[in-house]
């Protein structure tokens, strides 16, 4: 079922459609036994009438000089285009170019060469013969990627490691599997890249999409790679007759996944407004950690992580005037962008599932796009709650006052104290955390926001604090947790009170002191407009008032 989150719900009357679709999809492939000592003596000695005799480094090389020589030879004869890369280059761009002026039929249509590191097994033996070590090393090895025309899922990308234990990854894209269902099923659409911009039946459309979040996806995932990794690309390593000998037989693991929720507006002109707006007061008011905890990835360091994870936001106007808004920590990464003429698409990205902390094998892949489709939502409703806040007449009134938690009565919250107002501000960097957070989380976000120490704010002093909050309901402890949570409304209110002090009354105050006309440049924003107008219309009133500014 297609998750809602606020930002879609809010511009709902603007939208002809939305779907949610996996986009881009990476398995890695292995050979289990092939990736141990003792398997992959077993492996060897299964295919050379149980003996190990002839296990050694130049035997691997030669192997590995087999595999190209066959996989040129087929490519010779066939006539499919082999293509040796340098570093760095674009190997998709290639891909894409050449299927953009040909139409190629089932199967391999191209197979590209390039250097990478892989795992490869390196063997030491005595004088007299006898085996002494194997093991495992990284070294950089040539990499086969063969580019195959699935009549399911489209463009299909097998890539190789010409040395034993011959691993793989198996790239897939699932906008071209909703595509072809698309077709079957007649709906019609446009498509450009990885995004649908036309959909003339959106809800159809997406219920095809969420075939993929299914746990029926995991046999269509294991058949597509088993139909094409033994017969079309392991076999230039291992005949049919030899793979049978081995018993080699791949195991599948997710390595990378993308999630996207796409909304089709009705006119892309609204769009750009609506997602600039958005951009505009977002950018703002989120900070770093704020970002951090909006992944679902917030746990105790990891002992054997060599360097932090790198976390970053970032905002880029594209050509054709197209905005990015990312964000990233580490292997896992939220962005926002505008696709085509008017789709607005929340994409969720893991760059290693590792980081999920929910396993990683094939059929984890729903929980995974589960995880990540809640990382989209969640920001979906982070951007919403922190574009739009809310305030209603009384909270300015209620919140100074007393009132009662439990059996207990507690002080009112002060506005006007700088502790409340940071206390706010990390309560609002704190707020999407899907876990919740802790006193300790308040009192290390304060402290690093304000740079006071543990005697200037204290952990006493942040569950006093938070205290007072829940009893005027802006932050919910369920039951016997220790872990705090902050409402969806509580998020506008704060929002609203922190803007309204901010980028309100401070300003203003500040600007009536000035008496004198202020130049009129020539390029002035709407908000700039707005802040002048107010300005004059407020100097005004005070004198009326009697106030001096």
């Amino acid at each position: 079922m297609r998750a809602k989150d606020d930002l879609s719900l809010r511009y709902a009357g603007l939208l002809e459609g939305s779907y949610d679709c996996v986009d881009r999809l990476v398995l890695n492939g292995y050979l289990s036994m092939c990736h141990s000592p003792g398997g992959f003596r077993v492996w060897w000695r299964g295919w050379h009438d149980g003996r190990d005799d002839s296990l050694d480094n130049t035997h691997l090389l030669r192997l590995a000089g087999r595999f190209a020589r066959r996989v040129r030879a087929y490519a010779k004869a066939t006539g499919i285009p082999l293509i040796d890369c340098e570093r760095g280059e674009r190997k998709h761009l290639i891909a894409e170019e050449y299927l953009a002026t040909r139409q190629v039929g089932r199967g391999v249509f191209m197979i590209l060469v390039a250097r990478a590191v892989s795992p490869t097994w390196r063997v030491t033996r005595s004088k007299s013969g006898v085996l002494v070590n194997l093991e495992k090393k990284p070294a950089f090895v040539n990499h086969y990627s063969f580019h195959i025309m699935d009549p399911d899922w489209g463009h299909v990308v097998i890539k190789i490691s010409s040395h034993p234990p011959f691993g793989a990854q198996i790239i897939l894209n699932g906008h071209n599997y909703v595509a072809r269902r698309a077709d079957k099923a007649g709906i019609g659409y446009r498509k450009e890249g990885n995004c649908f911009t036309i959909v003339s039946e959106p809800a159809r459309l997406a219920r095809a999409a969420e075939a993929l979040s299914h746990p029926a996806a995991i046999g269509r995932l294991r058949q597509v790679c088993d139909r094409w990794i033994y017969s079309a690309v392991l076999c230039f390593a291992l005949d049919l007759p030899e793979q049978e000998a081995t018993g080699a037989r791949y195991d599948y693991s997710v390595y990378q996944v993308e999630y996207s929720r796409n909304l089709l507006f009705e006119d892309g002109a609204v769009m750009d407004q609506v997602f600039d707006r958005v951009v505009d007061r977002t950018r703002s008011r989120l900070d770093v950690p704020r970002l951090k905890t909006v992944f679902g990835a917030k746990a105790r360091p990891h002992r054997d992580r060599k360097k932090p994870a790198t976390l970053a936001a970032v905002v880029e106007t594209q050509s054709y005037d197209l905005t990015w808004f990312k964000v990233t920590f580490g292997c896992l990464g939220l962005k926002a962008y505008t696709k085509g003429e008017r789709v607005l698409r929340i994409e969720a990205t893991c760059h290693n599932a590792a980081e999920l902390g929910c396993g990683r094998i094939l059929e984890r892949l729903p929980e995974i796009i589960g995880r990540l489709r809640a990382c989209a939502t969640r920001f979906c409703d982070t951007l919403d709650a922190t574009s739009v806040g809310f305030l209603s007449a009384a909270v300015l009134d209620e919140l100074p006052r007393p009132a009662q938690l439990g059996a207990t009565r507690v002080a009112g919250i002060s506005l006007d104290s700088p502790r409340i107002r940071s206390v706010l501000d990390g309560l609002a960097a704190l707020s999407p955390a899907p876990k919740g957070f802790t006193v300790a989380d308040l009192a290390a976000k304060v402290q690093a926001a304000t740079g006071q120490t543990d005697h200037d704010y204290s952990l006493r002093q942040a569950a006093y604090d938070l205290r007072k909050l829940r009893a005027h309901n802006l932050v919910a402890k369920p039951g016997r947790s220790r872990r705090y949570h902050v409402p969806t409304e509580a998020i506008r209110t704060i929002v609203a009170i922190t803007t309204l002090r901010d980028h309100v009354l401070e300003p203003l105050l500040a600007a009536v002191h000035s008496r004198q006309p202020r130049p009129n440049p020539t390029t002035w924003t709407s908000v700039e407009h707005d802040y002048e107008n107010l300005r004059l219309e407020m100097q005004t009133l005070l004198d009326d008032l009697g106030i001096a500014a």
